[in-house]
């Protein structure tokens, strides 16, 4: 994890429940993520972890008391709000939902956040008829409508031994929402379509043609398109990555496959991003058994071109911005505007593969009408967010 939270403080409020055990987690990842975190807690909060064990993981005294006397003028409630980006309670209880709805403050964290004056997310925990509950959906509606953010709940086996929605996300699945939250919604309403990693030719039931594409920056780039506020689709060939939240990932093996899954879903785009590592070429046919070597000559393999994913999006009468990109091993500059050119779209990324093809860190230059634009080596979640950016910017002059 990045430094994602670098210079964020975050009041993180925790309320009575058996989910107070990933709120010790949640701060410790928080920290990791570059946060400064104030705990606050609930009485009842205290019954389930202890202050100590906050107070070890965040490094900062613990609030539980509305009248604590380390607050010189005992405004606990309005001096720990207003240092603050943003308060984040997790987990919360529907007993806490519920007075927030109605305006209710009647201990330091709900007079905390009734006084507050930044944005309140909550992560909702609870047993799944206390979720499902009309008492309880009304609450949510209403603190939605008020533009409080409420994170899941999510799906899954509770502590009660029943299954269903009321569980509190886990704590790596807040810290991305908290991310994505703070960033700019530059694609606001606006869908996004994505290709990544590379694509798998059969040759027969077992081998195939295929390449070194990780998926990463394709990736990455589905996460930050989200967090700007885009519907994201990624259609990816086989990797390993896990799905970021929010997005929707149809998995494909070929190139054809690829190529009529983007086609079908092209039209409806505002922008395509072809960050997919498609094969050239595929085997014109797949032998339907495992091929043996049984010591006569190698058999002989007759290729076939597989169609041009981003070339025929971007024919399209109504195409969305098509954005693709061009990994090369030399003449960088050269080949990536010769492609751009050719497939007639506005921006191709382009790198060198020595330069953080597979890796964590990449160097990308990009290349548009205005001529190129080159980001650094960092890391390719930095990357993607300063290329959706520079799409959104293309959007506003389309």
């Amino acid at each position: 994890m990045t430094m994602e939270l670098q210079g964020k403080h975050i009041v993180l409020g925790v309320t009575g429940g058996i989910a107070a055990y990933k709120a010790a987690e949640l701060v410790r990842l928080l920290g990791k993520a570059g946060a400064t975190v104030q705990v606050v807690m609930t009485e009842g909060a205290t019954h389930f972890v202890t202050p100590v064990t906050f107070q070890a993981l965040s490094g900062r005294t613990v609030y539980t008391d509305q009248w604590d006397g380390r607050i010189g003028n005992n405004m606990a409630h309005i001096d720990l709000s207003r240092e603050a980006d943003l308060i984040l309670v997790a987990p919360a209880s529907a007993d806490f939902l519920a007075k927030v709805a109605h305006g209710l403050a009647d201990d330091l964290l709900t007079t905390m956040v009734l006084a507050r004056d930044c944005p309140l997310l909550a992560a909702p925990a609870m047993n799944r008829q206390m979720w499902e509950n009309p008492a309880t959906q009304r609450n949510a509606a209403t603190l939605r409508s008020d533009n409080i953010t409420l994170l899941g709940p999510g799906c899954g086996d509770q502590a009660c031994g029943e299954t269903g929605d009321g569980r509190m996300l886990e704590a790596a699945e807040i810290v991305e929402d908290l991310v994505a939250f703070l960033q700019p919604k530059a694609l606001a309403g606006k869908k996004v379509l994505i290709t990544a990693g590379p694509t798998f030719e059969a040759l027969d039931p077992v081998r195939g043609i295929t390449n070194l594409s990780s998926g990463k920056m394709g990736f990455a780039l589905a996460r930050a398109a989200r967090e700007a506020g885009a519907e994201v689709t990624l259609v990816c060939g086989p990797v390993s990555q896990p799905t970021p939240r929010g997005v929707s990932r149809i998995n494909v093996t070929g190139a054809l496959e690829m190529h009529n899954t983007v086609m079908e879903r092209a039209a409806g785009q505002d922008v395509f991003i072809g960050v997919a590592a498609v094969a050239d070429y595929r085997p014109k046919a797949a032998a339907e058994h495992k091929i043996k070597k049984d010591g006569s000559a190698p058999p002989a393999i007759e290729l076939v071109q597989n169609p041009d994913i981003l070339a025929d999006v971007a024919a399209l009468s109504q195409p969305p911005l098509c954005v693709g990109f061009a990994a090369e091993s030399r003449n960088l500059a050269e080949y990536a505007e010769k492609k751009r050119r050719a497939k007639k779209i506005p921006l191709i990324v382009g790198n060198l593969i020595q330069d953080g093809f597979g890796g964590e860190e990449n160097k990308l230059t990009l290349f548009d009408d205005n001529g190129q634009t080159p980001l650094p080596v960092r890391p390719k979640m930095d990357l993607a967010r300063a290329l959706v950016v520079h799409i959104a910017g293309l959007l506003d002059q389309r």
